[in-house]
């Protein structure tokens, strides 16, 4: 009886788990299947021709690619696509960033003269207030003894009504120099160029009141009658365009048509005091 309640004299052998029938109406579920075991490839497939690895080489083969690409535009599926930028070749260029640091106003004031390309592109973005203001006063104190008449009554009148004169010629100037910058500015704006108005109108402060200085240097001993003077007054004026031009395709990305055109108020304005000094 021992051996009966242990177990003896039976089988010993764990039962089987028979599949359970699923109830009438559904489907029994499919029995799970064997792990499979991973086998290696055979010895001529591990590297490719060229002895890369295998799995460094197309996960996909011909066959699969051509799989690959007919089901990329089913529903469910997703495919890499890029967008054609209209700008990318053939639209504007970039504009030109500042080559350097802010000039002092000693290399600025010798690269307007020495090296103008150099220099407008450096100072794009920095406003020159400080000498565009000092220059073009100091200019407008001694530019009224450029000017034949004004010339003679300043130094015929005296000294307590010479001074308040010759003050306000100076602000005169500056004031003048500014509208002029101001309006240099707004042209080339409208004909597209991107540049900020302080250097733009700082700058052309520094042009108009340095390229006129030497006619102003002989215009003080000679007269502003004198033949020197009006030819230097004509060079001047010729160099003062060429620089206003420089000077606004640099700070504007403009072309030079486009540039002279902003250029062209303010050049006209100038040659008219110039040929009032001269005449």
């Amino acid at each position: 009886m021992a051996g009966f309640r242990n177990g003896r004299g039976r089988d010993n052998r764990p039962p089987q788990q028979q599949p359970q029938q699923a109830p009438y109406g559904y489907n029994a579920a499919p029995p799970p299947h064997p792990q499979q075991q991973w086998q290696q490839p055979p010895q001529g497939h591990q590297q490719q021709a060229y002895g890369e690895p295998e799995y460094f080489g197309d996960p996909y083969g011909r066959q699969g690619r051509q799989q690959h690409a007919a089901a990329a535009n089913n529903p469910g599926h997703t495919q890499m696509f890029s967008v054609d930028d209209p700008y990318a070749q053939g639209g504007p260029a970039p504009a030109p960033v500042p080559t350097g640091p802010r000039l002092p106003w000693k290399q600025l004031l010798g690269g307007i003269v020495l090296r103008p390309a150099d220099t407008f592109l450096q100072m794009r973005d920095y406003a020159v207030w400080g000498p565009a203001l000092i220059v073009t006063f100091l200019y407008g104190l001694l530019a009224i003894f450029g000017f034949e008449k004004a010339r003679e009554e300043a130094l015929n009148a005296t000294i307590s009504s010479t001074i308040p004169y010759v003050l306000m010629t100076a602000l005169g100037f500056v004031l003048g120099g500014l509208i002029l910058g101001a309006v240099t500015h707004t042209l080339a704006r409208q004909l597209g160029g991107d540049g900020s108005w302080q250097p733009t109108v700082g700058l052309s402060m520094l042009i108009m009141s340095l390229t006129d200085a030497p006619r102003l240097v002989f215009a003080l001993f000679l007269g502003g009658e004198n033949g020197l003077v009006q030819v230097l007054g004509w060079a001047t004026w010729l160099a003062a365009g060429a620089l206003f031009t420089v000077m606004v395709s640099r700070s504007h990305d403009l072309p030079w048509p486009k540039a002279l055109g902003a250029s062209a108020i303010q050049l006209v304005a100038l040659l008219s005091l110039i040929k009032l000094g001269t005449l």
